[in-house]
């Protein structure tokens, strides 16, 4: 299907309107801490627009869609594993991070283990999230495909060019006051859609019977959905980008209230999205799933709004990644380059997160080839099992159970946990997610990490 003139009209009002914003916001940009946490001034509304900004992406509507339409119900594991991430957040995360004076869970854990275990942290911590980040660029590649007569390769340098505009020059301001434009567009788009597309089946009954067990929230297996959804709450924790838009918050009240009203508005998004992959199954089988939420639009919506949502679909991907790779960036800036520089200084340690950011997106563009392209929330699911496995035991000792670890035991954790869900998924391929067996092997070094400690103590108090 091809865009009329209204279509045009409401994608591009959409579009500039919204790209204003993200210019306007650089102007708020005058340090390295203006570009990583806003100078932890922003109020709650930043504080939603810059977690959902990055949380609800690509992943949460293209990709919902995408797997609702093979799957049914189990695409809802995503925004509701989001959802009850931020809640766990909110309620236990969001005042012992703000506490410890850091700028970073990397941070975090190396004033905890040591600076051995902080480095290895941020390394690792930016290969997970550039899965994210991949997942982000074939949604938008989805999207562009369906809209532009461009081959793959010219709608994946496209998206990333663009997600660069968003955030090199606003930062944690440019994703936040889009992310919160955007947010609100895309609940309306997302509520709307899903009730148009119980209209357009007929009816919940309709539906179901058009579709057996699609509404079975466990289609894939207990093991595999429950891991999906437990994934997104650990990779939630896990994850520089969310951490940043708590930190950013002007106080703790303040941080909290975000995550919360995050909470709440995130699910709504996957039902709309996963009921329009859905009618999308029944009208048209032998479509490409990775384009049924755009198709839907074109083909159902009135052209001006279609049009709006068009654009509020592309933005949500664009600032999705682009959110994504600011985490990058504060990872390498505020962690590696210290690390690594003689001298630093405000406009160096600046520089230093626009540039990794630039590589980290660029860098992404060698995962979109069609031979290592695979579902939108494969490589989502993915990198936050990797990022759960890896950082939640580790931080949750930082956090809770500070001075009770034996530092090489929680080094140790760092590394096992991944490689233990690489290990799995590549070697036994198991009816449950790998995430599982990560987090119990991570886990399981660190209480060994606390019986060393305290094994340590009871023997020097023999002594003495």
């Amino acid at each position: 299907m091809q865009l009329g003139m209204a279509h045009l009209i409401g994608l591009a009002g959409t579009l500039l309107a919204i790209t204003g914003i993200g210019v306007w916001s650089g102007r708020r940009v005058s340090s390295a801490e203006d570009f990583s946490t806003g100078g932890s001034q922003a109020g709650t509304a930043i504080v939603i627009g810059s977690l959902m900004g990055t949380l609800v992406g690509g992943a949460s509507t293209i990709g919902t869609a995408q797997l609702a339409f093979t799957n049914g119900f189990s695409a809802l594991w995503f925004t509701l594993g989001a959802g009850l991430g931020c809640l766990v957040l909110a309620l236990f995360f969001v005042r012992p991070m703000r506490r410890s004076g850091c700028k970073t869970l990397q941070q975090m854990v190396a004033t905890e283990y040591g600076p051995a275990a902080g480095f290895l942290s941020s390394v690792l911590g930016i290969l997970g999230t550039m899965l994210s980040i991949v997942a982000q660029v074939l949604s938008a590649m989805a999207l562009m495909g369906t809209l532009l007569p461009l081959p793959p390769s010219a709608c994946a340098v496209l998206s990333v060019v663009l997600m660069m505009c968003y955030v090199l020059f606003g930062g944690v301001w440019g994703a936040g006051l889009v992310g919160t434009v955007k947010s609100v567009l895309l609940c309306l788009a997302a509520v709307f859609g899903g009730v148009l597309a119980l209209s357009q089946a007929g009816g919940w009954q309709a539906m179901g019977e058009a579709l057996p067990g699609f509404f079975n929230l466990f289609g894939r297996g207990v093991g595999i959905d429950a891991g999906a959804g437990l994934s997104l709450v650990l990779g939630v924790l896990s994850t520089q980008t969310y951490a940043q838009s708590v930190l950013a918050g002007r106080s703790d009240r303040v941080a909290v209230s975000g995550a919360l009203w995050s909470a709440l508005l995130i699910p709504p998004i996957g039902l709309g999205s996963a009921l329009v992959g859905m009618v999308m199954r029944m009208r048209h089988p032998d479509m490409t799933p990775a384009q049924a939420f755009p198709r839907f639009v074109l083909e159902f919506m009135p052209d001006w709004l279609g049009g709006v949502v068009l654009a509020t679909l592309l933005i949500t991907v664009l600032v999705a990644g682009a959110g994504l790779a600011l985490g990058v960036g504060a990872i390498a800036s505020q962690d590696i380059y210290p690390r690594v520089a003689r001298r630093r200084s405000d406009k160096g340690t600046l520089l230093i997160t626009r540039l990794s950011i630039a590589l980290v997106l660029a860098v992404s563009l060698l995962f979109t080839g069609e031979r290592l392209s695979a579902a939108i929330l494969d490589w989502s699911f993915m990198s936050m099992a990797l990022r759960g496995a890896m950082v939640f035991p580790p931080l949750c000792g930082a956090l809770f159970a500070k001075g009770r670890v034996d530092s090489r035991f929680a080094l140790a954790a760092l590394v096992a946990g991944p490689l233990t869900v690489l290990l799995v998924r590549l070697l036994w391929n198991p009816p449950f997610d790998p995430l599982f067996t990560g987090v119990a092997a991570a886990a399981a070094l660190m209480l060994a990490g606390v019986a060393c400690r305290k094994g340590h103590r009871d023997g020097k108090e023999k002594a003495v």
